[in-house]
């Protein structure tokens, strides 16, 4: 039996659900839509909704279905923040409505357009957190932010999440000795 799929998912005050073709979320922070797969039901009690399965054949999907659906009933009513870093002499960043404008070393800025839904604060130039209440979206946004610097694993350069840990490694010495 799946422990995930199995868990009620509360229902935040403000929130709305609709069971259909797909389940859809509607919240103070916006609106998302989970697909139901084939073999999966909702059924909403109490300030709770619970996902039930037809067999043991559909064992993966109910646990995935579930997290699903509590991600999207936690993004409208709460949201999702990501905060990364950026590390480096003279990297910086500053956004501009909807437009991040990212310096990192390279010969010129590097413009990167904010989709809707996905906010930008950065704090003293090197300090970014995004929020959002899709949680899919914004670790995708993350994830292209991070690769415009990707960590550098010898100088310690780059952008990474708060808290990451990374791996220092020694470089090359001087000449070898024949």
């Amino acid at each position: 039996m799946s422990r995930v799929g199995k868990k009620p998912i509360p229902l935040p005050k403000g929130v709305k659900i609709n069971i259909g073709e797909e389940l859809q979320v509607e919240g103070p922070k916006g609106k998302l839509t989970v697909p139901i797969p084939g073999g999966i039901s909702f059924s909403q009690s109490e300030g709770r909704l619970d996902v039930l399965r037809e067999s043991d054949k559909h064992a993966a999907l109910h646990g995935l279905t579930r997290a699903l659906a509590a991600n999207a009933i936690q993004g409208v009513s709460g949201g999702f923040t990501r905060e990364m870093d950026i590390v480096g002499i003279g990297y910086r960043a500053d956004v501009k409505g909807k437009v991040a404008t990212f310096v990192l070393g390279y010969s010129h800025p590097i413009e990167v357009l904010l989709p809707d839904g996905v906010d930008l604060k950065i704090d003293k130039q090197t300090h970014l957190v995004l929020t959002g209440y899709d949680k899919q979206m914004l670790g995708q946004v993350a994830a292209n932010i991070r690769a415009l610097r990707k960590p550098d694993p010898y100088k310690n350069k780059g952008i990474r999440y708060t808290g990451e840990a990374l791996r220092k490694k020694v470089g090359k010495t001087g000449a070898s000795a024949k």
